[in-house]
């Protein structure tokens, strides 16, 4: 049994920790904040904006084995203070990006950031687990993953408030200005995207210091050799990789393009026409000192996108006591199952009805990463460590879909896309019921 101080050294270290999975939820969802913008700034279609998505996500499976062998070599402590500067350098690139509205230079930070929340996630998920008694792993991972579903909760607004929150000119009408004011507009529309970047570069340098300073337990542990070529034979963690690679796929898919899939319906004016959503949408506002009286239509409608977020994070912890008393599998199943259903009423409705269906899909998200991971990882023993690096990969579903369905909207529209993503949760209630059978 751990002593006194070792358990107070554990408590320490699941608090710094869990900071990181705040830190990651903010910053990926803040990314999706950017897409509506970089769409105006560059004028992209659907299809070349995701490549913001594709450029982030794509890291996953980039870094995620390499990060897994680094973590080996030179433990939890350096693997995440490299990280975090890995992150701080991919924010300080968005300064130049900006300054040159250079959208490759875009998604090379983004690219950059990523890499370094990669090798974060990698790191803390097992590192967490291993912070006191196996009995009690699941809770402190779903409480550091309820910290993640904070960050994502905040960012929209932050999003909305600060990256969204002025009008974007086309190219005719930034060729009609003159020398100086075309100069002042580029410079204030730099400023907009620089100045957040900058400063959470800073909070992330400050975090990498603090990390450099306090000493963390070492429990890094030796997998086995082999373990992959095991692992890529086992049936089920492979349908768990792929359950894995969809979730993230749709999650980001919706995600990303709510802004613009409400602009599509021309919601803006019916927000600000019905009384009770100005009401939430300045109640949101004002927690920044702000308010929406003649704001920018996205910014209006990028404020909302915290129900879809904040859903998640909500719905983790229902979904917590629900697997509790029921069969995990037999969970994922009926959240897969709601979250069809939420959608194909967004497709078959119009205005606000087809609004908040699509932002409750987030609540029956909630589950479906963290109860794909466990399921996955059931009866692997030592090999947990390795078949998490797998399944890390398979994040890399938050780029290749979203992309395919960008594409789809830029084709057919919004409803024909959201097919893309009925399927890949048909295909979560599929492995949930698999699951829900093996038990």
């Amino acid at each position: 049994m751990p002593t006194t101080a070792t358990q107070k050294s554990y408590k320490s270290a699941f608090i710094f920790i869990t900071t990181l999975f705040f830190l990651w939820g903010f910053i990926t969802v803040l990314v999706d904040s950017l897409i509506p913008r970089l769409k105006d700034v560059f004028e992209m279609s659907y299809g070349k904006t995701v490549l913001v998505q594709f450029a982030f996500f794509v890291a996953f499976f980039v870094f995620s084995l390499p990060a897994g062998f680094l973590l080996s070599k030179i433990g939890y402590k350096k693997g995440i203070i490299l990280g975090l500067l890995t992150m701080a350098f991919g924010c300080l690139l968005f300064y130049p990006a900006a300054s040159y509205r250079a959208f490759p230079v875009f998604l090379v930070g983004y690219f950059t950031l990523a890499g370094g929340i990669t090798i974060l996630q990698v790191a803390a998920n097992p590192y967490v687990a291993l912070l006191g008694s196996e009995e009690a792993a699941s809770s402190r991972l779903n409480l550091s993953q309820a910290f993640n579903s904070l960050g994502t909760t905040i960012a929209p607004i932050v999003g909305a408030l600060f990256l969204l929150s002025d009008s974007v000119k086309s190219s005719i009408e930034i060729n009609g200005l003159n020398a100086t004011e075309k100069a002042e507009y580029y410079m204030a529309e730099a400023a907009t995207v620089q100045i957040p970047f900058l400063l959470i570069a800073g909070f992330i340098a400050i975090l990498a210091l603090i990390f450099s300073c306090i000493n963390l337990p070492k429990l890094l542990q030796e997998s086995p050799k082999g373990g992959y070529g095991v692992l890529l034979k086992n049936k089920l963690m492979l349908m768990g990789a792929l359950g894995i690679f969809v979730y993230v796929g749709a999650e980001v898919s919706i995600g990303s393009f709510l802004v613009n899939y409400f602009s599509d319906m021309n919601l803006a004016p019916l927000v600000a026409q019905n009384k009770t959503m100005m009401q939430i949408a300045n109640t949101i506002a004002s927690t920044f000192n702000k308010t929406f009286s003649g704001s920018d239509p996205k910014s209006l409608l990028g404020v909302f996108v915290i129900f879809y977020w904040g859903g998640a994070m909500i719905g983790r912890f229902v979904g917590a006591y629900l697997t509790r008393i029921l069969a995990p599998g037999k969970v994922l199943g009926i959240f897969a199952s709601l979250a069809i259903a939420l959608i194909l009423i967004s497709m078959n409705t119009t205005g606000l009805l087809s609004m908040w269906s699509i932002l409750a899909v987030g609540l029956f998200n909630s589950i479906m990463f963290p109860t794909i991971f466990t399921l996955s990882l059931e009866g692997l023993g030592d090999l947990k460590a390795q078949a998490s690096g797998l399944l890390c990969m398979a994040i890399v579903g938050g780029a290749i879909i979203p992309f395919a369905f960008g594409n789809l909207i830029d084709g057919f529209g919004f409803h024909t896309a959201f097919i893309l993503t009925i399927f890949c949760y048909g295909y979560i209630l599929y492995f949930g019921f698999v699951k829900s059978k093996k038990g």
